[in-house]
């Protein structure tokens, strides 16, 4: 995503909306970063981002208290002319008549917050950082297997979620089935449930189930960083399938590399096992010890005797 809607900000922070301007619903915010209007109260409005929203903190506030009413009207109305996207006052601050004139005279969202600026600013921040970040929606599922975050992925029918609900009645915890949004978020991939879908799974010859109020609220998950990715697909004797697994295979998502297992799937062989087999393998990997190069070792060794 490369903006959010003001609405959508404003819900999810709990802002009080005070005035609400006449293109409210057009109003998206594009950056994580917020401005302090110190400078521009003063006339100041050399390199200034009319994209940011405005907050007035504590100091602000006092700023414009002691300013008579014509100069509050003058110093505000220069401002509000860059048409910024909205305004919010902090502590909740009592907001002078004259501002609050020229939010409805000059259309500007007015909003307010009982929080510190201190403590709203990192909110913020963190929020916008999460809800700008590179997104992707992947058809697959994905569940914290013994603490490691595994997308498993395949064409549809294959068994996937069989195998997640096989995995899920070992102690796995699912956070999404069928449709997985991932987030890239500095150097990890975060994925989650969409929240109409959240912790609701489709087995076939069954239906839709809930599996927090099957299982329990400690076998589901809101959110995990992929790991690792388990490509289920039909067994085919005509492919030279990895035997030895020295090398590790990896898919790219969202330019970021991770570890990916093609598992073939036929009856009667366990894919919830090998699923868990393969995750404990990566964790030991992980650790710096790989079997295949350990018995590698062995076999040279052993030839050298």
């Amino acid at each position: 995503m490369d903006k959010i809607a003001l609405n959508k900000v404003i819900n999810d922070l709990n802002l009080k909306i005070l005035y609400k301007s006449n293109n409210f619903n057009q109003i998206y915010l594009e950056t994580l970063d917020i401005n302090r209007p110190g400078l521009q109260l003063n006339g100041h409005f050399d390199s200034f981002d009319d994209k940011r929203v405005q907050i007035i903190g504590e100091q602000e506030w006092y700023f414009l208290n002691e300013m008579s009413s014509e100069e509050r009207y003058e110093a505000v109305k220069k401002l509000f002319s860059c048409k910024i996207p909205a305004i919010i006052f902090m502590r909740d601050r009592w907001i002078h008549d004259e501002i609050i004139e020229l939010a409805k005279e000059m259309d500007i969202t007015l909003l307010r917050t009982e929080e510190t600026f201190s403590k709203f600013s990192i909110k913020f921040q963190n929020y916008m950082e999460i809800e700008l970040a590179p997104t992707i929606r992947m058809h697959g599922v994905l569940l914290d297997v013994y603490g490691v975050g595994v997308l498993i992925k395949g064409n549809s029918g294959v068994g996937k979620s069989e195998t997640a609900l096989d995995l899920i009645s070992k102690g796995s915890k699912l956070i999404s089935d069928d449709s997985v949004i991932i987030k890239r978020i500095d150097d990890r991939l975060i994925g989650k449930s969409p929240i109409i879908t959240k912790h609701f799974m489709e087995i076939r010859g069954v239906g839709i189930i809930d599996v927090e109020k099957i299982f329990g609220i400690g076998f589901v998950m809101d959110s995990k960083e992929v790991e690792m990715v388990i490509n289920l697909e039909p067994w085919d004797h005509e492919v030279e399938y990895d035997r030895l697994g020295i090398d590790n295979e990896y898919e790219t998502i969202l330019d970021k590399k991770v570890v990916k297992f093609d598992i073939p799937v036929k009856p009667g062989r366990n894919s919830a096992l090998i699923i868990e087999i393969a995750t404990k393998n990566f964790k030991q990997k992980e650790q710096g010890y790989n079997p295949a190069e350990e018995l590698n070792k062995r076999i040279l060794g052993h030839k050298l005797d």
